[in-house]
């Protein structure tokens, strides 16, 4: 088995591995011969998504594989714990007592990849703009708490909160607090096409839509990582099928987002003995999102019974082949405070005679219509069938009658169900950072990025404002197993699985066990190219 099964703390928190040695963009460079690197990932430029390489727009794994490789932040997550570590400041800290002041001092010698010299008002303008474009598909709320930014000099940076938050310095280590020149991107209009301007470890030299994307190491990096190649290419497919082919036939070094289940298990069993997969504990979860306006699923009864039908052992283990695992709640094993709400009220099994029973006493005629919404390549080509299975589930008592509603345009997605225009749809979360108010906040917190009809004014006005008090995340335990315990009364959305994590590269590449972070995206300074192993 041509296989490695690794315990990522940058995930979870759990044991700690060793960390290799940092430094400014050191590394042996990987000569000139790029690893090149596979993907399903869609870039669309449209009406909808003029400028798919803003941090200010981008709010979702593709765009962040992109603006984690280019752009700079204050924190990182380090390869081991979860304590965010200085990358382009020299240091941060919160400076009151109150944890509502958050202090950093940047690096000597920060410049953009244009050359042009990094101060703090860069950082006070990026952070103030995603702020002031507020892009309804883009990252805004997880500034949403700052109140303003002050520059004391060139070299500091000073946030002033409007209530305490001891996740701010995770957030500084997210694309929402990318660091974007002033001279280039507009104070209030998003950035238009494929360019980017940062000051990371690469620079984007060149893009195609639809082909492949070119990363050069950038000899202006000033950082704490260590970039183990000299160039990168991103090279876009159309299915995991072409994408597995070109990976065994050596044309591509890498390939991770999308792989197929049957491709992952294959791989584990040493279908190709040149190809080596990498496996780690992941915190990716899948849910559906019921518009609670919605004159059907706005009655608690019928999201009830949808709970109570659902069944995720069989999605796992016949749609995902084992490479999931059932989820309970929308707070994933392995994150401070997970619980198993949604087993504790509708147990592991489906349910048909607590399902009618519920619609029954409801007074609502069955079988009830619902209108089933996913996209059918965003998250993968498991998608379909695993919908299929859920309108078989749902259908199999004479409950329901669903109807199946795939849509392959990501950017018309996100517009429909933001609009309500969506009955009961499918979405995946990838965390921004691994606490559990990420999985909390941005769903039911203000400025929710669903936009969901359904409010919880406990969850947003007093669980999330009073957990974020808290430096000990262990002392929010009770508040955060609260909130999942009204989610599973209410049902405003119902968990279905977590993820784990998955590289398959060719036995030449080093640094796959570090490439993926705790939001899935891959960190390309990692992989390096060795000697073959077979």
């Amino acid at each position: 088995m041509n296989r490695k099964l690794l315990v990522m703390p940058a995930l979870l928190g759990l044991a700690t591995l060793p960390l290799a040695g940092c430094g400014s963009g050191g590394g042996s460079g990987g000569g000139g011969r790029p690893i090149v690197v596979g993907t399903t990932d869609v870039f669309q430029m449209s009406k909808d998504d003029p400028a798919p390489f803003d941090p200010a727009t981008g709010y979702d794994i593709e765009s962040w594989n992109i603006f984690s490789n280019t752009y700079q932040t204050l924190l990182r997550l380090p390869r081991s714990g979860t304590d965010p570590q200085p990358e382009a400041a020299k240091e941060c800290h919160f400076s009151d007592s109150q944890g509502e002041q958050y202090r950093c001092t940047l690096r000597s010698g920060l410049t953009f990849s244009n050359g042009r010299k990094i101060t703090s008002q860069d950082v006070k303008f990026s952070i103030d703009r995603v702020r002031r474009i507020n892009d309804p598909n883009g990252p805004a709320n997880l500034l949403s708490n700052v109140d303003t930014v002050e520059t004391p000099d060139p070299s500091t940076v000073v946030f002033h909160l409007s209530g305490p938050d001891s996740t701010f310095p995770f957030k500084l280590a997210t694309p929402a607090a990318d660091i974007v020149d002033s001279h280039e991107y507009g104070a209030a209009k998003a950035h238009p096409g494929y360019s980017v301007v940062g000051s990371g470890p690469y620079t984007l030299s060149s893009f195609t839509p639809g082909k492949s994307a070119v990363f050069s190491r950038n000899s202006r990096y000033k950082g704490s990582l260590k970039i183990n190649n000299s160039k990168i290419e991103l090279r876009f497919f159309t299915s995991s099928a072409s994408m597995m082919k070109a990976l065994q036939a050596g044309s591509i070094d890498v390939m991770s987002r999308t792989m197929s289940p049957a491709q992952i298990n294959d791989l584990a069993d040493g279908a190709d003995p040149e190809v080596k997969l990498t496996e780690a504990p992941g915190t990716e979860i899948r849910y559906l999102v019921f518009n609670t306006a919605d004159p059907t699923v706005g009655k608690l009864a019928v999201r009830k019974a949808v709970a109570d039908l659902v069944d995720r052992q069989t999605l796992t283990h016949d749609v995902y082949q084992r490479t999931t695992t059932p989820l309970y709640s929308l707070v994933p094993q392995g994150i401070t405070g997970h619980n198993n709400a949604f087993f504790n009220d509708y147990g592991d099994q489906p349910n048909p005679a607590a399902a009618r029973r519920v619609l029954a006493q409801a007074g609502i005629d069955t079988p009830v219509p619902l209108t089933l919404s996913y996209t059918t390549n965003h998250y993968g080509e498991a998608t379909a069938p695993e919908f299929a299975m859920l309108k078989d589930e749902l259908e199999s008592g004479g409950l329901f009658r669903v109807t199946l509603q795939g849509t392959a345009d990501w950017n018309a997605y996100k517009t429909a169900y933001r609009a309500h225009k969506l009955q009961v749809f499918g979405m995946g979360w990838f965390p921004d950072f691994p606490d559990p108010d990420n999985y909390i906040a941005p769903f039911f917190g203000n400025d929710d990025f669903l936009n969901l009809a359904y409010v919880n004014p406990q969850i947003r006005d007093q669980i999330i404002p009073g957990t974020r008090q808290k430096t000990a995340r262990s002392g929010a335990v009770a508040d955060f197993e609260q909130a999942q315990q009204d989610i599973a009364r209410d049902v405003p959305i119902v968990p279905l699985w977590q993820g784990k994590q998955y590289i398959a590269a060719r036995s030449d590449i080093t640094g796959t066990e570090w490439a993926l972070n705790a939001s899935s995206t891959t960190q390309f300074w990692e992989l390096g190219r060795g000697v073959s192993t077979n």
